[in-house]
C-alpha cells in the first residue's frame, strides 16, 4: 500500500515537473517568436539630411536630431539597445550626455523599453502622446492588447511632458510636430520636421506604426471600442502630411538596408522618396481594410 502511495505521490511529481517544464519551454518559445533577432543587431550610424541622423539596429529605428542646444532622440527601443543607440550616437561624434529631450514613435517594448535608462543616463526630458502615457507608466501593463504578456512588459517611466495632436517639440532650430496616428496603439505618433540639405528644404514623415498585429480585435473590442475608427483616422492623417523623406518605426517600413546601400556623397538622397510614402500608405492601408472586413464577415 505505502508502495503504491509513494509511487502515486513520483507519479505526480514527474507530471508537475513535466508541466513546469513545458511551461518554461512555451515561454522561452514565445520570448523567442516575440523578439525579431534584427531587432539587436547593430546597424551602421549614418547621415540621413540636415541634422537628423539614424542610430538605431538593424531592424528598430532609432533617429538623432542634433542641436548646438542638445540634442533629441526619437525611440529608445529595447533596453539591450541603449548601448549600441550610444556608440551610435558617439560615433557620429556627438555626446550621448547631451540628449534632452526623448520621443517615441508608440508605447510598445520594442520602442521604449529603453526609456528609463536613457533619462537615467542622460537626465533627458520624456515626452508622450496622451493616449500612451498610462501604458508608458505602467510598464505596459495598461496596453489594450499586450497586458498579460510578460515578455511585453518594460520598466514604467514618467513621462514629463504630455503631448496632445498637433503639440509641438521645440530644441535649438528644431521643431518636430506630433501627430496623432492612433490604432496600432491609442496614442501611436506620427512625426514630421523640416531637414535642410543641400540649399533645399524637405518635409520628413516618420511613421509610428500603420500595422495591425496579429491578435488585434477590430470589432467588439472591449478594451479599444474605438479602435477601427481610430485606424480610420490615422490613414486620413498619414494621406494628408506631405512627405518627401519617408522614415517609420522600423527600418522595414521605408526600406531602409536597400536604401542606405545606394547613399552616395553628392548623390539625391534614396531616403527622398515621395512615392514610396504614398505606396507604403496605401498598402497598409488596403491590409487593414481587408482584415477589417474579414472579422465583420466572421462576426455574423
Amino acid at each position: 500500500m505505502i508502495d503504491e502511495t509513494m509511487t502515486e505521490h513520483r507519479k505526480n511529481h514527474m507530471r508537475s515537473v513535466f508541466v513546469g517544464t513545458l511551461a518554461v519551454v512555451t515561454l522561452v518559445s514565445s520570448t523567442a517568436t516575440a523578439q525579431s533577432p534584427d531587432w539587436t543587431e547593430p546597424f551602421p550610424a549614418f547621415h540621413i539630411a540636415g541634422n537628423l541622423y539614424y542610430v538605431g539596429s538593424r531592424g528598430l529605428a532609432t533617429y538623432l536630431i542634433a542641436t548646438p542646444a542638445g540634442h533629441i532622440v526619437i525611440n529608445s527601443d529595447l533596453e539591450a539597445n541603449v548601448p549600441m543607440i550610444r556608440a551610435s550616437v558617439e560615433k557620429l561624434g556627438f555626446k550621448f550626455t547631451d540628449i534632452k529631450v526623448l520621443l517615441i514613435s508608440h508605447a510598445h517594448w520594442d520602442h521604449d523599453a529603453g526609456s528609463a535608462m536613457i533619462k537615467q543616463l542622460t537626465g533627458a526630458k520624456y515626452m508622450v502622446m496622451d493616449a500612451d502615457v498610462p501604458v508608458v507608466e505602467s510598464g505596459g501593463k495598461d496596453d489594450f492588447q499586450y497586458r498579460s504578456t510578460p515578455t511585453s512588459l518594460y520598466p514604467a517611466t514618467k513621462v514629463d511632458r504630455v503631448l496632445h495632436d498637433g503639440d509641438e517639440v521645440k530644441l535649438g532650430e528644431a521643431v518636430l510636430v506630433a501627430h496623432l496616428t492612433p490604432g496600432h496603439t491609442k496614442g501611436c505618433t506620427t512625426w514630421t520636421m523640416k531637414a535642410k540639405e543641400g540649399g533645399k528644404e524637405y518635409n520628413v514623415v516618420i511613421v509610428g506604426s500603420p500595422n495591425v498585429n496579429p491578435g488585434y480585435k477590430l470589432v467588439d473590442n472591449a478594451k479599444y471600442p474605438q479602435i477601427a475608427s481610430d485606424y480610420e483616422r490615422m490613414f486620413r492623417v498619414l494621406k494628408s502630411l506631405p512627405a518627401d523623406i519617408f522614415l517609420g518605426a522600423h527600418g522595414a517600413y521605408f526600406g531602409m538596408e536597400a536604401k542606405f546601400a545606394r547613399l552616395k556623397d553628392r548623390a539625391p538622397s534614396p531616403f527622398i522618396d515621395p512615392e514610396g510614402y504614398k505606396k507604403f500608405v496605401a498598402e497598409k492601408e488596403q491590409e487593414f481594410r481587408t482584415e477589417l472586413a474579414k472579422q465583420r464577415q466572421q462576426r455574423h
